[in-house]
């Protein structure tokens, strides 16, 4: 597989095809993808809502009927769509249970490692959190590398995509309480297969030269 190609066949899909759905498989594979992401010191800072069924679709379109409603039949004519959330606070809830996987999971040769691990976590942490930016703008980060991935996995799986931040986060954290979670949304992917309305999959893609965002040292 050459992945430099897959990137450059990738693009968003402006319009899907609602008859056609992802297989059971498929969703299988964009579940790993989400869950296997990178993130800084391994925070998983983030929660994602899959919406597969015309009912779970409706109720995040709500987020676009007013200023994004060119959005809306993206996410109703998708197979499914992916709302990405982050965090509000990296707590001790959400730091115990990370160190506890972990070890469960066998990454600790011994008690020196782990206590490593999570003191490094603290750190970044806390130097985000007391930083100019702040926490949030930190975890919000790590969402978006899920995203990446999940983008570029699913033109390997030829699962058409397209990313979204043209909703009504407010709108949609109240739809789905997000806040009783302690979540906020950040980005929806919508997920399927093009339609032959797509204007965009028959552009050309356009990019900068190389040499105009890359240089060699």
């Amino acid at each position: 597989m050459n992945i430099a190609q897959l990137a450059t066949q990738r693009h968003t899909t402006k319009a899907f095809d609602a008859s056609r759905t992802l297989s059971v498989e498929h969703m299988a594979q964009i579940r790993s993808l989400l869950r296997y992401s990178a993130s800084s010191v391994n925070s998983q800072p983030w929660h994602f809502l899959i919406a597969g069924s015309h009912e779970a679709k409706a109720r995040v379109a709500k987020s676009t009927e007013v200023d994004f409603a060119y959005n809306t039949p993206k996410i109703l004519n998708a197979s499914h769509v992916v709302v990405f959330c982050a965090r509000n606070d990296m707590d001790e809830t959400h730091l115990h249970a990370l160190l506890a996987q972990e070890q469960q999971d066998g990454r600790f040769a011994n008690d020196a490692a782990r206590e490593g691990q999570d003191k490094g976590r603290r750190f970044y942490t806390d130097l985000n959190r007391n930083g100019p930016k702040g926490l949030n703008t930190w975890m919000e980060k790590q969402v978006y590398l899920a995203m990446g991935t999940l983008l570029l996995g699913a033109q390997a799986l030829s699962v058409n995509a397209c990313p979204m931040e043209g909703f009504d986060s407010a709108r949609l954290d109240e739809e789905f309480d997000l806040a009783s979670l302690g979540l906020h949304s950040v980005a929806l992917v919508a997920l399927g297969y093009r339609s032959e309305d797509d204007f965009n999959g028959k552009l050309p893609k356009s990019r900068l030269p190389e040499a105009a965002v890359i240089t060699s040292l």
